[in-house]
């Protein structure tokens, strides 16, 4: 559950990243289909608001179909998620304040520190967190597999270990920048 809230927490802190360059800029390039528009920056969190949304809901919804908290429920998609703070202990709440801490600090102060705010595309801070959905997504589906098996413990093993690769093996920060640069240089020569 921490895990998925992690994931929580992280979208709202790229809401917040997005209003603070809402706030300096108002206004940001849209593209789509080769087209681009400039639109204020309410329309960027929007957008993101409804699309993480609706990732985080289908991690919720697999969460609470494959009942890995307690085997002998079945949750439904909103007991689950309404359930979710009964169900923590103290060291489910000591690592979700870490992560609140960590990710408060690690985003917002590099982002303002750094004046990151003042150039930062708000569709490159918008997809940011996409990368850690679609390593959940694999992670929840595969694990859902090990699970089938009522091995809870691999299951939470085998969270651990994906996240803990990914995060070492991967400079998420670096590929979004050349990405960035990259979509930046096909623009300028077209």
């Amino acid at each position: 559950m921490v895990y998925c809230m992690e994931t929580v927490i992280v979208g709202l802190f790229t809401l917040i990243k997005m209003g603070i360059v809402t706030a300096f800029k108002k206004w940001d390039w849209w593209e789509n289909n080769g087209s681009r528009t400039k639109v204020h920056g309410v329309f960027h969190m929007l957008f993101f608001l409804v699309h993480y949304g609706f990732f985080v809901a289908i991690q919720i919804f697999l969460f609470s179909k494959t009942s890995i908290f307690d085997s002998s429920k079945d949750f439904g998609f909103f007991n689950f998620l309404f359930s979710i703070p009964s169900n923590f202990n103290g060291s489910s709440w000591i690592m979700l304040s870490s992560f609140v801490i960590g990710y408060g600090y690690k985003n917002l102060t590099e982002f303002i520190l750094t004046d990151e705010y003042k150039t930062a595309s708000l569709t490159t801070v918008m997809f940011e967190p996409y990368i850690r959905i679609f390593i959940q997504q694999f992670t929840v589906i595969a694990g859902s597999f090990i699970l089938l098996f009522n091995a809870g413990n691999v299951f939470i093993l085998f969270f651990a270990l994906v996240k803990i690769f990914f995060l070492v093996a991967i400079d998420y920060e670096g590929l979004m920048k050349k990405a960035v640069a990259d979509q930046a240089s096909k623009t300028s020569h077209s």
